[in-house]
């Protein structure tokens, strides 16, 4: 190994270090409550190192952002490559946000309060790399859609805009996911939350079928 590559791997190892660090200090303790002090202690590293790396807490919590868009990118890329049908893409790719809103809840809510999290003055890689991951789900969703329509699994008719129709389905079934995290009454019954998912992914699917 050269002298540059070991040197870019060193550095790439400690970036993933101060973002490893800092889940573990946001998770916790919540990123408000959380401080590059905090950070810094708990990837035994100085405060000074961070802003070598970051320019602020904000840029650390985007590169946690990217983790999590990049996780759910693969776990899209994972349900359209087992799916043998357009319709089997999306049921699956609904399968896959909703196991990710469990098995990876911080990163789940990471994204959801990406829509109100302040941007930098200046576009830099690290936002433009967000905005190409999310960019890259979208495609996803709508590729799959298009491959339905082609092969007959999807309704042509139900989709007129394989985009608009990508978007709604996705806000469809994170506002059911999100119902079933939310507090609840003792007052009624719920359904439970697995069975309510399925459900919902199960009625949307339908209502683009032929």
């Amino acid at each position: 190994m050269t002298v540059r590559r070991r040197r870019a791997k060193e550095k790439q190892e400690r970036h993933d270090e101060i973002l490893d660090a800092a889940e573990l200090a946001f998770f916790d303790k919540g990123y408000e409550q959380t401080s590059m002090d905090d950070i810094a202690r708990t990837a035994q590293l100085s405060r000074a190192l961070l802003y070598v790396y970051f320019k602020d807490k904000a840029a650390i919590m985007r590169g946690v952002m990217l983790r999590a868009a990049q996780s759910l990118q693969h776990r899209f890329e994972t349900a359209m490559a087992a799916g043998e049908t357009g319709v089997a893409q999306i049921e699956g790719i609904g399968h896959a946000y909703h196991a990710f809103s469990v098995d990876q809840a911080n990163y789940f809510d990471v994204l959801t309060s990406m829509a109100t999290f302040p941007g930098p003055e200046d576009r830099d890689a690290q936002l433009v790399a967000l905005d190409h991951c999310r960019e890259c789900v979208n495609d996803l969703m709508v590729k799959a859609l298009q491959n339905g329509i082609q092969d007959g699994s999807l309704s042509e008719t139900y989709i007129q805009s394989p985009l608009q129709t990508a978007f709604y389905l996705q806000g469809a079934l994170h506002g059911v996911i999100m119902q079933t995290r939310g507090a609840k009454s003792s007052q009624s019954d719920y359904p439970e939350a697995g069975d309510l998912i399925k459900y919902t992914i199960a009625m949307l699917t339908n209502s683009i079928e032929p």
